[in-house]
């Protein structure tokens, strides 16, 4: 039997129209059949993350509630990908035009060859925790900690709330 669990995916884009991208990636997982009561995240520019040169990203996040499995999300997503541009990624940590990564789905713990949850590195990173606290600060990623509290610890320099 399916039932609802939240679930919460970080998008981020920097080639093409990040903004319409991002726009557009959310607004397909809102369509999508096993998906309710999504809310959005404001948009952030950020410095990309890792050792390629390349322009800044749009990031934002969204979440909802799902009777999806995880890895039946992850295709979901993928397709979503797939759909807006997305070419096979060449370079670790390049550009692309969209991205769209499953950061948590209720209290799932995975680890294998396709996907990992929650999503490795989210501790780290505050171009997902930006987005991510505007519309869960107080979400216990499993093993990780409180989005609210993650985000006080790591280095938001170089990224914009925009409007």
């Amino acid at each position: 039997m399916s039932y609802l669990r939240p679930a919460y995916i970080g998008v981020g884009s920097n080639l093409g129209d990040s903004r319409g991208l991002v726009a557009a990636a959310i607004d397909r997982i809102a369509g999508l059949a096993a998906i309710s009561h999504l809310v959005r995240a404001p948009l952030y520019r950020t410095r990309p993350f890792g050792p390629v040169e390349q322009p800044d990203f749009i990031n934002s996040a969204a979440g909802f509630l799902t009777t999806l499995a995880p890895h039946e999300l992850l295709a979901a997503l993928r397709d979503i990908e797939r759909e807006l541009g997305r070419e096979p990624t060449r370079v670790r940590w390049g550009p692309r035009a969209i991205d769209l990564d499953l950061l948590v789905l209720g209290s799932e713990r995975v680890s294998d060859a396709v996907l990992t949850l929650p999503h490795p590195g989210i501790a780290q990173r505050a171009f997902v925790l930006l987005p991510l606290a505007d519309i869960a600060p107080t979400l216990d990623v499993p093993g990780v900690g409180i989005v609210g509290q993650l985000l006080q610890a790591v280095s938001t320099d170089g990224a914009e709330r925009l409007p």
